[in-house]
């Protein structure tokens, strides 16, 4: 097989990349103009100046945007293009003139190459940073009002050995209550610190403890010291108590390993969204080899009544694989597959019914 790209293959992948950024510019356009509408009393009472809604926001949502649908845009203009070149006899053209089904489909796989490297490329370093600033507006301006505390009893490992825990915390001065650390060596409790409260010094970078009392068992005599305060530095951060969900969305590729490892060594519940959003980066992007070749093998028979069924399909296949990657997240969440297997089950099973089409396409 000749892979060497012709006159045909790049009269098809202009038109595959061509259609695809058509597609994309006015389906962001549209969603614009929706997400304005919504938020528009948002920006009005907070007084948003008009730099900031546009750079801030609207510039940063465009990636984030792109990238959650980028599924549905590459399999609707494979679909739309694919079925109007099936409708103009172009594709029997081609393969009554000797070329084969497989290297029909050699262009449609580099332009799908172009697509997942851009998607990859944003999902590692263009979103994570376009979503700390996203993110940091919408908190600001949009969820500012429906903002609120619920951390409540946390349990953190912040060291081999080191352990916290913190009844409440406030977030409107940075206190936790009820605060305890305690060290433990060779399952052997060392020493315990506990105290009313601890207070977050911003410029010195530590807590401040209150009424606290330090109980030292590494001697057989147990020494008790008690105080009215204390400052103590300890591998717990401010940041770790306004962790939420999406939080993870705005690291990028090598602060997201590290909130794992983090994680994982305290223990941390919110790992699972860390997760969720690692094999996400990956999963997504990859998706544009199985969409197109699902694409190509629908909509690449001429059938009667032109496009329309052909859209039909691919808009329902489409908005289910969304649906799926969106449902499989449920999956990690209530801890019933492992995050790398539930977040690539419906790569591997849109993977098989696009082998199931592409040898019942025309050859």
């Amino acid at each position: 097989m000749n892979f060497r790209i012709n006159i045909l293959d790049r009269y098809i992948m202009r038109k595959f990349l061509g259609t695809f950024l058509v597609a994309l510019l006015l389906i962001i356009v549209i969603v614009i103009i929706f997400d304005i509408s919504e938020k528009i009393d948002d920006f009005v009472d907070n007084e948003v100046s008009l730099k900031e809604i546009v750079v801030d926001y609207y510039l940063n949502f465009i990636p984030y945007f792109i990238n959650m649908f980028s599924p549905l845009f590459v399999f609707i203009t494979v679909i739309f293009f694919t079925s109007k070149l099936a409708g103009n006899s172009e594709i029997v053209a081609m393969l009554s003139g000797g070329l084969s089904f497989s290297r029909l489909m050699y262009p449609y796989f580099l332009s799908a190459f172009v697509i997942f490297l851009m998607s990859l490329t944003l999902n590692l370093f263009v979103i994570p940073r376009a979503n700390a600033v996203r993110l940091d507006f919408e908190q600001k301006y949009i969820r500012w009002s429906k903002f609120h505390n619920t951390a409540r009893n946390v349990h953190y490992q912040i060291a081999p050995g080191e352990f916290v825990y913190v009844e409440s915390f406030s977030t409107w001065n940075n206190t936790a209550y009820r605060f305890s650390l305690e060290s433990i060596r060779e399952s052997r409790l060392v020493s315990k610190l506990t105290a009313e409260s601890a207070a977050w010094d911003s410029v010195a970078g530590r807590w401040k403890l209150k009424n606290y009392t330090l109980r030292d068992y590494s001697t057989s005599d147990q020494k008790i010291v008690s105080g009215k305060s204390l400052d103590t530095t300890i591998s717990l951060r401010i940041e770790d108590f306004y962790r939420s969900k999406s939080s993870a969305q705005s690291f990028t590729y090598r602060q997201l390993e590290d909130l794992i490892a983090m994680q994982k060594m305290r223990g941390d519940t919110m790992v699972k969204y860390s997760l969720i959003e690692k094999n996400t980066r990956y999963a997504v992007p990859f998706s544009a080899f199985i969409l197109t070749m699902i694409g190509v093998a629908l909509s690449s028979k001429k059938r009667r009544g032109g496009i329309g069924l052909n859209l039909g399909i691919g808009l329902a296949l489409s908005f289910s694989y969304i649906l799926f990657l969106r449902f499989s997240q449920m999956f990690v969440i209530t801890d019933t597959l492992p995050p790398a297997v539930a977040l690539w089950l419906p790569n591997l099973i849109y993977a098989v019914i696009a082998a199931v089409l592409y040898r019942m396409a025309p050859k």
